[in-house]
């Protein structure tokens, strides 16, 4: 088996300090890309930060672990017809994954690869009074995102051991693993494009430190993520024929799918406060708490539909000024499931040509209402009394007077969730790129395990999904292969 990665092995120290991660993010080893400008976010271009090294971009995340609600999976077995990816169906699959303190109770797992950390002592004093003030609102007290119930207030479980982040390179490539002989690792090279002949994939172009190569494979399996898996399709001649002549590429297999459904969770950056009383700087990650709720209610259940989060760093994006660390704090906000779709293309033939990232960002009139709606319920956490001895006054969005003016401060201050998914999407329908094997379906033996395949996303962080698909991959269709 050869596994390619476009990058080096990771060896920063910063990646396994938690509280590093935003100062990771424009380093050699991230491929910060960037989008079209967005119209919906008053004309702004959103840098993307990706993982270029081995363990990608858990190398680089803020470490949160949600599954996610299982109306988010019963939309994925509907759209695939297969039960495999229903919530019911997932469940063994995340508890494989798993060493969760609450392990072997039936729903979470235990002894798994990844822990599953829930924060207790350290959580920081302003999140104690965030969690205060949602519940004082009705929302649930939950014991972390895992258990198939979103709305509710936690401090978010977070994949961390003793103190230092874990990368799916450190829980799954361990030495063992490492030291197998039909294993080989090279790193720092990519793959230029895939050779057809007929319907199967029959050899890589790789360019990397040795020059370029070719590699034979019976069997490839793409996890290159939600904007290179379709921009290497697409430079090997599948895809779209019009973006495909635009480019300067001939179409080998036209499949307009590639490439399409596009999504990203956004977070509007933000509600902001002054601080009373200097703001001890966060012992995990920053981002401690995500309370989910339905909008325009805090005591329903469900499905949720936005999302309220305590930044105990002052978090505002590139639009308004920040203050010192310690003066401040932010109230993030946002939506769970935009209904806006956007796409990928690439705008040459080579692996050095950009990429055309258009997320599509705030164009359906659903996803300005929800956002609205979610600033809302943001400043009321906000101004409730359980924050009276942290909050001394609100200093963003300020008035607000009309519609339209909330619109334009959403439009300023929302920034990407770094949660991009559904560029090869899987279902049964004849638009659909992959089959819930996650087979490519005009190719026999190519394979695409990655958030690009997901149809829709999950209703918080995206990273527990993707290891999920993943490990369901490896149980189901790769244990056939070998």
């Amino acid at each position: 088996m050869l596994l390619i990665e476009a990058g080096a092995e990771a060896a920063d120290p910063d990646i396994w300090n938690p509280a590093a991660w935003p100062l990771l993010q424009g380093r050699d080893y991230d491929w910060d890309y960037r989008t079209e400008p967005q119209a919906g976010t008053a004309g702004r271009v959103h840098r993307w930060a990706r993982g270029r090294l081995v363990g990608g971009s858990s190398c680089l995340h803020a470490m949160g672990y949600m599954r996610g609600h299982p109306s988010d999976y019963q939309a994925w077995a509907d759209t695939t017809g297969d039960s495999r990816w229903s919530w019911e169906g997932l469940l063994p699959v995340f508890q494989a994954i798993e060493d969760h303190p609450l392990g072997g109770d039936g729903i979470h797992g235990k002894e798994g690869p990844l822990p599953v950390y829930l924060p207790a002592d350290e959580v920081s004093p302003v999140a104690r009074a965030f969690i205060e003030a949602g519940a004082s609102l009705g929302l649930p007290r939950l014991q972390g995102h895992n258990n198939g119930e979103m709305i509710g207030v936690t401090p978010n479980s977070l994949n961390i051991r003793d103190g230092r982040r874990v990368t799916v390179a450190d829980a799954w490539l361990t030495p063992a693993v490492r030291s197998r002989p039909n294993l080989t690792i090279l790193t720092q090279a990519r793959v230029r494009r895939l050779k057809l002949d007929g319907n199967q994939v029959c050899s890589l172009e790789i360019v990397g430190r040795q020059g370029l190569v070719e590699a034979f494979a019976d069997q490839v399996v793409l996890c290159a993520g939600a904007l290179e898996s379709p921009a290497l399709l697409m430079r090997s001649g599948i895809g779209p024929q019009g973006k495909l002549d635009a480019a300067g590429v001939g179409c080998v297999i036209d499949m307009p799918g590639v490439g399409r459904n596009l999504q990203d969770h956004l977070l509007g950056a933000g509600n902001f406060y002054a601080a009373r009383k200097p703001v001890p700087p966060s012992r995990l990650q920053h981002s401690e708490s995500m309370a989910y709720m339905r909008a325009g209610t805090f005591a329903a259940n469900g499905q949720p539909e936005i999302v309220v989060g305590c930044g105990i760093a002052p978090i505002v994006s590139e639009c308004f000024q920040a203050p010192a660390a310690g003066t401040a704090y932010s109230l993030l906000f946002g939506i769970t499931h935009p209904t806006s779709r956007g796409s990928i293309g690439i705008s040459g033939a080579e692996i050095g040509d950009r990429l055309i990232i258009d997320p599509a960002y705030l164009q359906t009139g659903r996803d300005r209402e929800l956002f609205r709606q979610a600033l809302e319920a943001a400043r009321a956490v906000g101004h409730r009394d359980e924050l009276a001895d942290w909050r001394e006054r609100e200093l963003l969005p300020g008035t607000l007077n009309s519609v339209a003016e909330i619109d334009d401060f959403v439009a300023q201050s929302v920034i990407t969730h770094h949660h991009p998914c559904g560029t090869c999407r899987m279902g049964k329908d004849a638009d659909a790129v992959v089959d819930s094997d996650l087979r490519l379906k005009a190719l026999d033996n190519l394979f695409i395990v990655d958030a690009s395949i997901m149809p829709s996303l999950t209703s918080g962080p995206i990273h527990a999904a993707v290891l999920a698909i993943a490990e369901t991959f490896a149980r189901t269709v790769a244990y056939d292969m070998v």
